[in-house]
């Protein structure tokens, strides 16, 4: 889905046969200007998406006052708007509503690549994202400062543990995949204790991901692979949390994975501030 298609599908939900309220409190030619304002420090994100909104309410011209990525503090407007007061108060809930949702991952993203700073660790996204949102989210993930993961099913090879359970030849799975995709397309692979982290370390990969592994453990375990495969990336996934994200950083892990950034990051505060003009 296009940003365009994704804000007109929002915009039809939100105002269905029109704005009832609006259309009976304001003269249809009343104008007005509103501040998007910040409540929170955080990260702003998704103003290309807020922007999109009031373009398509019409009547309405944008004024950034921010950027994507940007940190923010209380009381900062990040965009203004002006024209028809109908037309603002009907892009105001979906403008909003993404904003928050994509400042709240940008923010969260922030807190993770903080946390990780002076270890060399990357902070990865993964595919749990809102359906239909993931442009928009993994965009937001940027602004905070992380990594994008693989987009989807497309773009790089995962062999997780229901794969591993299904196929017959996992080896021979990732030689017809050399073969059909060249050198180039990464190829990853998860593990699920030493043994196999190491069995699959010799395979033809270009990522090797240690899931749900205590840091103890996976520090040794970094170690030993590292003398395999000296190149070799290795990723650290499954229930990373600001709190344990820094210990799992200093395993000398290459890329740390946390679904959390859009699936459970908090709503940041955002409010519309109208006034006549």
């Amino acid at each position: 889905m296009t940003l365009r298609s994704i804000v007109a599908s929002a915009l039809a939900e939100d105002i269905g046969r029109g704005d009832i309220t609006s259309d009976a409190t304001i003269p249809p030619g009343t104008r007005a200007v509103g501040r998007l304002v910040a409540r929170q420090e955080g990260v702003v994100a998704g103003l290309e998406v807020a922007r999109q909104v009031f373009k398509q309410v019409r009547g309405v011209t944008w004024r950034p006052r921010a950027m994507d990525g940007e940190e923010i503090r209380p009381a900062r407007v990040v965009a203004e708007v002006r024209g028809r007061a109908r037309s603002i108060l009907a892009g105001e809930r979906v403008a909003l509503n993404f904003l928050q949702r994509l400042s709240g991952t940008a923010t969260l993203t922030r807190a993770f690549v903080d946390a990780v700073k002076g270890t060399g660790a990357k902070i990865l996204d993964t595919r749990k994202t809102t359906p239909g949102l993931r442009a928009l989210e993994k965009a937001a993930v940027r602004a905070g400062g992380g990594t994008n993961h693989r987009f989807g099913l497309n773009d790089a090879a995962i062999i997780k543990d229901n794969h591993i359970a299904a196929s017959r030849s996992i080896a021979s799975a990732i030689d017809e995949m050399r073969r059909l995709r060249g050198p180039r397309f990464r190829i990853e692979i998860e593990a699920q204790s030493r043994a196999q982290a190491l069995a699959f370390a010799e395979l033809d990969i270009d990522v090797l991901m240690l899931d749900n592994m205590p840091p103890s453990d996976m520090g040794r375990l970094v170690k030993e692979i590292r003398k395999l495969r000296p190149r070799l990336l290795i990723e650290a996934s499954g229930g990373v949390t600001l709190k344990s994200v820094r210990a799992v950083a200093k395993t000398g892990v290459d890329w740390i994975s946390v679904g959390a950034l859009t699936h459970s990051a908090p709503a940041a505060d955002f409010s519309l501030d109208l006034a006549l003009r």
